[in-house]
């Protein structure tokens, strides 16, 4: 089992903390044997985790930060949501991550939902409907500019006349779809995605999920072996650690074999908690088959 750390709290320092700790948490999570970094893709802190005038980074502005800060990280937005960006510019942003980085981007991608970050900063929130189209039509583009097939795409949503992107990544990103809604999201990962994120909260939900997802697969025709499964566990572990390596284990046995884990909201010291995650977590869940 492998552990990757979600970074969603820059804290209500001055601006001038923030690049170093974000650095330090990074390079922590590399040094500590972690194998993933990951950052929301918001432009307001989330109100689940603090106030939305609380400070907070631009996602890929970030992680192209940590390409030159770490070496061997996989360096992610889990997720990015659909709305902000055009697919066109955003398949060039995840390929200039991609190559900056030396092939360690992956290309997470969601519906996206804060509705209050969307009128806020004047971004158009079309209904859910909609936004399940774009998202299906983001990634088929994104497909598209990483293939040799630079000529048009023609959708309902977004059309582009050429499909250039040059230079190509160093390897495709990986498709990562999170989320678990059993009708839209878990179809476009049995279509779509290399990685499926869980936020499944328990373990019959979690494995009630993937039943949901082998279905999917079926109606697709896709091996779901073929679909790397990760997931976040919430909390502190460190409450009780040996309940969060058995509740790990028993993800485990349902084929997971990444755990997303974080500073708390609000920790005062959040490179300490991701150094302390690899002292103390990551030898229990290399152990764990």
């Amino acid at each position: 089992m492998e552990l990757g750390v979600h970074f969603i709290d820059f804290l209500p320092d001055g601006p001038a903390d923030l690049g170093p700790t974000l650095a330090g948490a990074a390079k922590a999570t590399e040094d500590g044997g972690m194998t993933m970094f990951t950052l929301a893709d918001h432009f307001f802190q989330m109100e689940a985790v603090g106030r939305a005038e609380d400070p907070f980074l631009e996602c890929y502005t970030s992680l192209g930060f940590l390409a030159g800060q770490t070496q061997k990280i996989t360096l992610t937005a889990l997720v990015t949501g659909v709305t902000y960006r055009h697919p066109g510019v955003l398949a060039k942003i995840v390929t200039t991550l991609d190559v900056l980085s030396g092939g360690r981007s992956m290309f997470g991608i969601g519906a996206a939902w804060y509705e209050r970050e969307h009128v806020g900063l004047g971004i158009p929130y079309p209904p859910v409907r909609e936004r399940f189209e774009m998202l299906e039509e983001t990634i088929q583009i994104c497909q598209q500019m990483w293939s040799d097939n630079d000529g048009a795409y023609d959708g309902k949503h977004y059309r582009l006349a050429e499909t250039i992107c040059v230079p190509q990544p160093l390897r495709r990103p990986l498709i990562l779809i999170g989320g678990g809604g059993e009708k839209k999201t878990l179809r476009l990962v049995a279509q779509y995605a290399d990685v499926w994120n869980s936020t499944a909260q328990t373990v019959d939900e979690l494995e009630h999920k993937i039943d949901v997802l082998h279905r999917h697969c079926d109606t697709v025709g896709r091996d779901p072996s073929q679909i790397r499964k990760t997931a976040a566990l919430l909390g502190d572990p460190f409450e009780d650690l040996d309940g969060h390596v058995k509740t790990m284990a028993s993800y485990a046995a349902l084929g997971v074999d990444l755990i997303n884990v974080g500073p708390l909201p609000g920790s005062p010291d959040p490179v300490g908690f991701i150094r302390r995650l690899g002292d103390e977590v990551v030898p229990k869940a290399a152990e764990i088959g």
